[in-house]
């Protein structure tokens, strides 16, 4: 199987002004073109952000891409349109100098795929692991490599540092193994019961009161909430970033959730603690099974799946509930449709299914 089948062969047309509007869409799109070889001319990027056009960040995922295997034109740092041309993925290690203020989890999560389904290899990713708006290393390391696995991916990760907004400087090291075999059929309509919940309160750079002081907030409103939490605090290793963060893992029956809280210079510790916290309480009252973020993540491994990339299988299908339908996930949905022969269907109330088009 091609992977194209019934899909027209020529370059994809995006419109980057669509759906959420940001860098969502080039990332997908340069995924999925070095996994299908399909070319992409993308215009309008981040027509409605402040700045609009292609941001250093977001120029970091477009020599990423050209280092695994591709070419571009047009991509400078305020661009407002761009074509890539992909080559052969070659497997490997790589090194790449995301900038002070780009995350490494991002470019990461474009880069896996074509790596993984070239044969594999190593990413060294340097760069910021805790920014906003974007998932933390903690998140992508325990709630989306599980996740990973379960798709055939064996994916270790590690983070020699961290990098904090906006000195960045962390890095994080990927080691990317072949796609093993897939699931037949993944299904997660429901979280089920609550199992467990860990606080992980970090400081890099900081006292370690600080760690203390979010932890003790975040497992405290929690217990407000009826909700019984572990808590450990630890110092994360860093260079010249400075930053605190919380992070809540919550383990269901079926699924798992996470949910992250960066510190601010000025920002109380304990309101750091209580966001993380609050976080978990919001999502346990959706009847979701699956947090936003990872909702939206899951969709590229599902699209693999479903249209055969990961080996022949029957059906091929993903169905989940989303806590929340986000721009970014119905904008992923449609750029996943233009490279794949896929169909994903989203419903209002959250559930999501991708299926072989």
């Amino acid at each position: 199987m091609t992977g194209t089948e019934g899909l027209d062969s020529g370059p994809v047309r995006l419109d980057g002004s669509e759906g959420e509007g940001g860098g969502q869409i080039l990332r997908s799109a340069l995924s999925l073109s070095l996994i299908t070889g399909r070319p992409f001319h993308i215009t309008h990027l981040r027509s409605r952000r402040e700045p609009p056009g292609l941001r250093p960040q977001h120029l970091a995922c477009v020599r990423g891409a050209e280092a695994l295997g591709g070419r571009s034109d047009g991509a400078t740092v305020g661009a407002s349109e761009l074509s890539f041309t992909p080559g052969p993925v070659r497997a490997g290690d790589y090194l790449l100098e995301v900038g002070t203020a780009g995350s490494t989890p991002l470019i990461f999560q474009c880069l896996v795929y074509p790596l993984a389904l070239a044969g594999g290899g190593r990413l060294t990713l340097r760069g910021g692991t805790h920014l906003p708006h974007s998932p933390s290393f903690h998140y992508v390391a325990t709630v989306w490599q599980p996740v990973a696995h379960a798709y055939g991916f064996p994916v270790q990760l590690t983070m020699p540092q961290a990098g904090f907004y906006p000195e960045g400087a962390g890095e994080m090291v990927a080691e990317v193994g072949a796609p093993r075999e897939p699931p037949l059929l993944v299904d997660l309509p429901a979280r089920g019961m609550l199992r467990e919940v860990h606080v992980s309160s970090f400081v890099g750079g900081l006292p370690f009161s600080i760690a203390e002081r979010q932890s003790r907030a975040a497992v405290s409103m929690l217990r407000e909430r009826g909700i019984l939490a572990e808590a450990e605090n630890r110092p994360l290793p860093v260079t010249r970033s400075l930053g605190t963060v919380t992070f809540v893992l919550a383990q269901f029956e079926h699924t798992i959730a996470g949910f992250t809280a960066l510190g601010e210079k000025g920002r109380p510790a304990e309101d750091v603690g209580r966001e993380a916290g609050e976080a978990l309480t919001r999502f346990m009252e959706t009847g979701g099974a699956l947090d936003e973020s990872l909702a939206d993540q899951i969709l590229l491994p599902a699209a693999l799946l479903a249209s055969g990339r990961l080996g022949k299988v029957t059906p091929g299908t993903t169905r989940f509930s989303a806590a929340r339908v986000t721009d970014h996930l119905t904008t992923h949905a449609r750029v996943l449709e233009q490279f794949l022969p896929v169909q994903v269907r989203v419903d209002a109330g959250g559930a999501v299914e991708v299926a072989p088009a």
